[in-house]
């Protein structure tokens, strides 16, 4: 047995006892876009319809069941059991329609994402006299080169320590700077 409630806003709430269980499902949606949230709670065969209630704080739910009474809160932010019998003496009791059952999500499922087509390679980039290039690796500014990846030195003869960027001689076993060894 289940039963629906129009809320405001385009929101419904859906009660079903499913056994020993009762299942909320609060669910919203405007054009393209439906959001759900179901909770399920122990509380025993229904003894009576369930009864909803409009507070100044959201929705309560009161279920009857063998085991005694439940108090569900429905809120924008979730579903949640209440502690004890709230006060709804100024409360507003909402009507319930009985339905089949509970919707089940009618969203289509996803698309898988198609593959990302390859990047195409870095062209040269250029700033005043700098000049940078992949595959190997370059780069150039004014009269001093450096190449990375290759196992040539740089063109202009001078080096670089490939740990901090220092300059470095071509005889040096270790960058007099940070010590890397060459």
């Amino acid at each position: 047995m289940a039963y629906k409630c129009n809320l405001s806003n385009g929101q419904q709430v859906y009660i079903e006892n499913q056994g020993m269980q009762t299942v909320v499902t609060l669910s919203s949606g405007g054009p393209g876009q439906q959001q759900q949230a179901s909770t399920g709670f122990q509380t025993g065969k229904w003894t009576v319809v369930p009864t909803l209630f409009k507070t100044a704080s959201g929705v309560i739910l009161r279920i009857e069941s063998e085991q005694g009474q439940s108090f569900v809160q429905l809120q924008a932010g979730g579903i949640s059991t209440i502690g004890g019998t709230p006060n709804l003496s100024d409360a507003e009791v909402l009507s319930l329609q009985q339905v089949e059952a509970t919707p089940s999500t009618s969203m289509p499922p996803m698309e898988p994402m198609k593959p990302m087509e390859p990047m195409k390679p870095m062209e040269p980039m250029k700033m005043g006299d700098m000049e940078m290039k992949m595959n190997p690796m370059q780069m150039r500014m004014g009269n001093m080169s450096m190449e990375m990846g290759s196992s040539s030195s740089a063109t202009s003869g001078k080096r670089f320590c490939p740990q901090c960027g220092a300059p470095v001689q071509t005889s040096d076993r270790f960058c007099s700077s940070c010590g890397y060894k060459l």
